[in-house]
């Protein structure tokens, strides 16, 4: 719970401080083993520095407001919410020197370095595994190497940044420590570095976690999005998913499912294509996370300028039977979550290569469709072409998420257009303080 957000919030609709201090305490001791004594020392201490910052004064802090929730707009739910967050906040970056930035829509960045490109990612624990640390730790230490591979380049190093809230149990952090090494000492890709710290410090009590794992690769040849011609062939490997089907296999209580999870199979579809000199035939190297297939479609569209068509009687054998099986039973849909498989475009004359060597190698993967000139994505199913466009969020994989649903709300352009105006103040904003420091530093 954060204690400063929940006074900050209490103080501004006018409540009673006495009243607040009060229900604080309450909060703390129900979650805190401690006296009560302590707990209303907290809690005025809480309320002090929540007056204290509650209206800061000068323009460095005037917070940048759209009015609409993250919740509200799907941020982080990998749906079209999400993914036009993401386009806005390229634009707040702006024009950079790197080969490969925001605005190209890939996991990962890519600057030029001494003869090769440097290229580098970062992915978040998945936050509902936040109760299962080796598995957020092995899962998002995987997704970071799978970013890396994703742009043809080979994994050098990882580097993790983990958050605890203050009653979190210490062992915490070396569950999940333990989840990030196993993948490197599965992969032989060192963890080097790292942050250990608490979320919010003293005012987020209970055990939430959160964090990330970084990665940082080098590559010679580049596989980004924007590299997809007419022409090419869409090439999937097989998937079982990652962090999202375990947290679906968690709280649907199918907790056997988890195990499907837990392999390198798309590290080692990635390492085979390299020790067999493909990669410099593949135009794009991707893996299917960010809304799943759906979502990975749209962004490869609309960064590549092409239309991709795509055939479900091709994609759904590549989807682990158990989990698809799942999937269906709590009626998620499979082309709209994380299955983790590797997705591939390509010239016709590299397809078949690559499918049979990573047959030959037990790995699955077919040809799934296609580029066209054009724009925009298509399905082919045994019942015709049907809408392949993400959904508002990714497919509902838990009770909440069910409860939230997918549905594009209504006033959906309304929301657009605070999310534009917020994006524009914030670059407004950046722009203000450059020019100050660099007058500044001239003085």
């Amino acid at each position: 719970m954060d204690l400063e957000g929940y006074a900050k919030r209490a103080l501004g609709k006018g409540e009673d401080e006495t009243v607040l201090a009060d229900t604080i305490t309450e909060r703390i001791l129900e979650i805190k083993n401690t006296t009560k004594e302590y707990a209303e020392k907290l809690s005025q201490a809480v309320i002090v520095e929540a007056k204290a910052t509650l209206e800061p004064i000068g323009d460095v802090f005037e917070p940048i407001r759209s009015g609409i929730t993250l919740g509200e707009f799907g941020v982080g739910s990998r749906g079209l919410g999400d993914f036009y967050t993401h386009e806005k906040i390229s634009e707040i970056i702006g024009k950079t020197t790197a080969v490969v930035d925001s605005s190209h829509l890939d996991d990962s960045g890519v600057v030029q370095g001494k003869g090769e490109y440097i290229v580098v990612n970062i992915d978040g624990i998945h936050s509902r595994l936040s109760d299962y640390p080796f598995l957020a730790g092995f899962h998002v230490a995987r997704a970071a190497l799978r970013d890396i591979y994703a742009m043809g380049a080979r994994p050098l190093a990882l580097l993790s940044d983990i958050h605890v809230a203050d009653d979190g149990d210490v062992g915490k952090i070396f569950d999940h420590i333990a989840g990030i090494t196993a993948v490197s000492d599965l992969t032989g890709v060192p963890l080097i570095t790292g942050s250990t710290l608490r979320i919010g410090g003293d005012v987020v009590i209970g055990e939430r976690m959160s964090g990330g794992v970084g990665a940082v690769g080098i590559a010679n040849t580049l596989t980004s999005r924007i590299r997809a011609e007419p022409g090419d062939k869409i090439i999937m490997s097989e998937g079982a998913g990652g962090g999202t089907i375990s947290t679906a296999a968690l709280y649907y209580g199918k907790h056997e499912i988890v195990e499907e999870t837990l392999n390198i199979t798309f590290i080692k579809a990635c390492e085979l294509l390299m020790q067999h000199d493909l990669i410099s035939q593949i135009h794009v190297m991707t893996d299917v996370t960010n809304g799943g297939v759906r979502g990975d479609a749209k962004e490869i569209s609309r960064t590549a300028k092409v239309k991709l068509t795509f055939y479900e009687d091709e994609i759904l054998p590549l989807v682990n039977q158990s989990v698809l099986r799942m999937l269906n039973e709590l009626e998620i849909d499979y082309l709209g979550v994380s299955l983790d498989a590797l997705l591939l475009i390509t010239p016709p004359h590299a397809a078949e290569k690559i499918i049979q060597l990573l047959s030959k190698h037990n790995i699955q993967a077919r040809i799934i469709g296609e580029v066209t000139a054009g724009s925009g994505t298509e399905l082919i199913t045994p019942d015709g072409i049907t809408d392949f466009t993400p959904r508002f969020r990714e497919s509902a994989y838990t009770p909440v998420k069910k409860i939230l649903g997918e549905r594009t709300p209504g006033n959906y352009q309304q929301m657009q257009n605070r999310i534009d105006d917020a994006a524009a103040k914030a670059i407004y904003k950046k722009q203000q303080m450059v020019n100050r420091i660099r007058k500044k530093q001239k003085q």
